[in-house]
């Protein structure tokens, strides 16, 4: 191959609703991350870091952050008051398909066509937890609103439901603006080995 052309464009990848305001992100293939006001039908503010398309999106329910995942490999986590990334978690090995936080700790999870699932402490920006098991790129992953599980779809054919009632034990406790309060830096977390089979994670229920 001689040369490689590639073209941007606004094709929209990924939509999130803000819990309270009258907000939309959306994400789009170009790596740019809109704020759009609904209602009045007005572009609020835009956020350009990501190198390539950005699939993934998600407000947090209660801070002003939203967390971001592209084909750069990249999860970019978001202050929309202060208009900026306060830090980037790095561990994927491919594309990252869908970011969420969790709705009572703070934890965001992750899916990726690496085939598999990881879920991140975004206080402590590491990654505590890596769900092995799909043979394919891993579409989809959400934490359930309540019970201690992560359900992933993937290519491979199959739903499957993971157990991570393992993880409280490293889990923080919500703190408010504790995370906010950190130095504004780019940390590149390295996903260490021990994490593999450490059993935070065990796969419940598959559907095929």
């Amino acid at each position: 191959m001689l040369t490689k052309f590639e073209t941007k464009s606004n094709r929209v990848k990924g939509l999130s609703f803000h819990p309270k305001r009258p907000w939309i992100l959306a994400s789009l293939h170009s790596g740019v991350i809109q704020l759009w006001d609904y209602r009045m039908g007005t572009l609020i503010d835009r956020f350009d870091e990501h190198d390539g398309p950005v699939r993934g999106i998600h407000f947090h329910k209660s801070q002003p952050l939203f967390v971001s995942g592209g084909d750069d490999y990249k999860i970019k986590v978001w202050n929309y008051k202060l208009r900026r990334c306060l830090f980037t978690l790095l561990g994927h090995l491919d594309y990252i398909r869908t970011v969420a936080f969790h709705s009572e700790y703070p934890w965001i999870v992750s899916a990726s066509d690496d085939q598999t699932i990881r879920t991140w402490n975004w206080q402590s920006r590491q990654c505590i937890s890596v769900l092995t098991g799909h043979n394919h790129y891993v579409m989809c992953a959400m934490f359930h609103p309540k019970e201690d599980l992560i359900v992933s779809a993937s290519l491979d054919q199959t739903v499957r439901v993971w157990d991570i009632s393992g993880l409280r034990k490293k889990s923080v406790a919500p703190s408010g603006e504790e995370m906010l309060r950190l130095p504004q830096m780019n940390l590149q977390m390295q996903v260490n080995a021990e994490l593999f089979g450490s059993g935070d994670g065990v796969v419940k229920y598959v559907l095929e």
